[in-house]
């Protein structure tokens, strides 16, 4: 409640002589439909917006939610069918085959990352640790003119060259 109130999503009524904050009955309520609204999975400027527009979250807010929800669980249920497949292997007592390009590629993928996240993907590990990201690539096998490339897209550069 006390950062509900730094934020001003629930600010109290008043203060006791000892520094207490006051809260009423309606701030209980406002209180369980922040914790409800949240649970849904809505972030704080969202319920802050639906609180401000008289309390009721427009179908638009909501079924962006209902797809960003959706999206979730198809990538979770990627991964979990990764996993399996991952601990199958793991139990066959086999030594893991190396992992190429097209191993890579398909296992992202597989996990639920499309094209735009592969991107960011990259753009991400090549900001945060270039010279891994080019030893990461290279260790899939591919050509260093095409690691160059891959790396020059990553940080925004033109794809010839």
């Amino acid at each position: 409640m006390l950062y509900y109130d730094r934020i001003g999503l629930l600010s109290p009524s008043g203060r006791t002589g000892a520094g207490y904050r006051l809260y009423t009955g309606e701030h209980l309520k406002r209180l369980e439909r922040i914790r409800h609204f949240r649970e849904a999975g809505l972030t704080l400027a969202e319920i802050r917006a639906v609180l401000v527009s008289g309390g009721k979250p427009k179908t638009k807010l909501l079924e962006k939610r209902m797809r960003e929800t959706a999206e979730s669980i198809v990538g979770l249920k990627n991964q979990q069918r990764l996993l399996a497949g991952m601990l199958r292997h793991a139990a066959s007592g086999k030594r893991p085959a190396s992992v190429d390009k097209n191993l890579w590629v398909e296992m992202l993928r597989a996990a639920g990352m499309s094209q735009a996240a592969m991107h960011r993907w990259h753009s991400e590990f090549e900001r945060r640790a270039p010279e891994g990201h080019n030893e990461f690539l290279l260790s899939l096998g591919i050509p260093a003119d095409e690691v160059a490339k891959i790396r020059r897209l990553s940080r925004g550069g033109p794809q010839s060259g």
